[in-house]
């Protein structure tokens, strides 16, 4: 299924803040949380235009059940770069430290991601060798080359007066002074005071039951793993068209 919204500059009461119009320097794509959902990933990009760069906002892992091959297929895309989602940031916890980690990110997905890469044994509840041992075998299964490229993923990107993150933003923070941590897990006026500094912030993280364009925010988490809906933004000159699998 294929439906689009295209914004133009809205008329609003002065007590309101007016955002002006999308406008990326670039004409580029960005893809929802993807949650170990390879499936609609793979429908999802073919279905995107062929000419276009395409931005992931993260969580491309955990929940769905096939997430190793969804790392793999973006990894070898020469169009898609992901930024970091919060998923990802749990993950690369439990690696650095699992016995104190693991739980936390199990209890958030990770057991599916772990059964992806082959990993088995593990239950919610593991704790000590067990999860060192998860570990260990996780690692090896993924490589170094795929860890190294994980750990290294930007947490922001920027176009025109368009900015990719996967959770939030600070709404009174510049964003080239936020923290990493902000736009990986959110801000908790993010969703409630709009932004006066003129940038539009596509993000994931938070679902929605369909994307949503409001007070500086550009929400495209349509909650693939549950719903089956894994959502795309296309950006234009024109604006923005939502395209959803």
């Amino acid at each position: 299924m294929m439906f689009s919204t295209l914004f133009g500059k809205r008329k609003a009461p002065e007590t309101e803040v007016v955002f002006d119009p999308v406008a990326p320097d670039l004409r580029f794509c960005v893809i929802g949380d993807v949650h170990g959902r390879y499936d609609l990933l793979t429908t999802l990009v073919d279905a995107l235009p062929e000419d276009m760069s395409i931005i992931c906002v993260g969580d491309l892992i955990d929940r769905g059940d096939q997430s190793k091959d969804v790392l793999e297929y973006v990894m070898a895309h020469d169009r898609i770069t992901p930024i970091m989602g919060n998923h990802e940031q749990l993950m690369l916890n439990f690696m650095k430290s699992p016995e104190k980690q693991g739980r936390r990110w199990l209890r958030n997905g990770g057991l599916q991601t772990l059964a992806s890469f082959g990993v088995s044994g593990v239950t919610e509840s593991a704790n000590g060798e067990t999860l060192t041992r998860a570990r260990d075998m996780l690692y090896d299964a993924m490589g170094e080359h795929m860890v190294t490229w994980l750990a290294g993923l930007e947490c922001v990107a920027w176009s025109g007066n368009v900015a990719v993150v996967h959770a939030g933003a600070d709404p009174h923070t510049p964003l080239e002074e936020h923290a990493p941590d902000t736009f990986i897990w959110g801000h908790p006026e993010f969703r409630k005071t709009p932004r006066k500094d003129g940038f539009w912030i596509v993000h994931g993280h938070t679902i929605v039951d369909r994307p949503k364009i409001q007070d500086g925010r550009i929400s495209i988490d349509t909650g693939a793993y549950a719903t089956g809906q894994l959502t795309a933004a296309v950006f234009t000159p024109d604006g923005v068209e939502f395209i959803s699998t």
